[in-house]
């Protein structure tokens, strides 16, 4: 058994896999993960052989998991992803490759080894973040915007009155009414505004390529996202998870 930790900016996932097949676990969101809730987490399993690791939130929070690990489990390997120039048929746009995102790298690689074509990968988290690959495995570049709730706080550290309201349904609106819907409240407003400005983001994104692009959307904003999306997408919830499987399998 292997353990594959993917450390966001806003969450934690977790996922143990046996014989190739990945089974995820309860994730955990940053500001309330401590020591007694991972070990909590992990103290059931079984040994595991190799932990490998993907970290694009605080280093703080790195070398909490770590400490946990080696208090769980003192002999085990533990892999730290970092993204390179070229691995497992995908080869990285950026001049300098670890300035890519190691969250972005794994989703490139996961979406390669699955999909094997064009594809247009979008993970819908803290940010939302566009890539590219082609029908070669070519990483052709990405874009980053703030994710739904960033935009949200933003208008709330930013303004007097536009207060950050993490409910859905407010003052009767509802996720599944028309997106295009006016609203005569400031929170409603506000909810629409900002997955109007997701929405169509990536709409224009993907009609500014030449090329169709099967599109992949990942992240935990991914399936609210794609449900007002004038284009037919896939959605991944464990890209990132599924690309530290890859890195693993590839070292064995």
């Amino acid at each position: 058994m292997n353990l594959l930790i993917d450390m966001g900016n806003s969450r934690l996932k977790w996922a143990v896999t046996t014989g190739g097949q990945l089974m995820a676990g309860q994730f955990l969101v940053n500001n309330r993960l401590n020591r007694d809730e991972l070990v909590r987490l992990w103290k059931g399993l079984y040994h595991p052989r190799r932990i490998a690791i993907s970290c694009v939130g605080a280093n703080q929070l790195l070398e909490l998991v770590q400490s946990v690990v080696n208090e769980l489990w003192l002999d085990v390997e533990i892999i730290l992803v970092k993204p390179q120039a070229q691995a497992f048929g995908v080869i990285n746009a950026y001049p300098q490759p670890q300035k890519l995102g190691v969250d972005r790298w794994l989703a490139l690689i996961a979406a390669w080894q699955k999909y094997h074509g064009p594809v247009c990968i979008v993970d819908c988290g803290t940010a939302i973040t566009v890539d590219f690959i082609d029908a070669g495995g070519h990483h052709e570049g990405g874009l980053i915007t703030p994710g739904l709730a960033l935009m949200k706080k933003s208008l709330d550290q930013g303004t007097e009155a536009l207060l950050y309201n993490e409910t859905d349904e407010i003052a009767g609106y509802c996720a599944s009414e028309p997106l295009a819907m006016l609203a005569n409240v400031t929170e409603a407003a506000i909810y629409n505004g900002t997955l109007i400005a997701a929405v169509g983001f990536i709409e224009h994104v993907l009609a500014k390529q030449p090329l169709p692009r099967q599109l992949i959307l990942t992240g935990g904003d991914a399936a609210l996202i794609a449900s007002h999306l004038n284009v037919t997408s896939i959605i991944d919830p464990d890209l990132v998870l599924r690309g530290l499987l890859c890195v693993l399998e590839g070292q064995i």
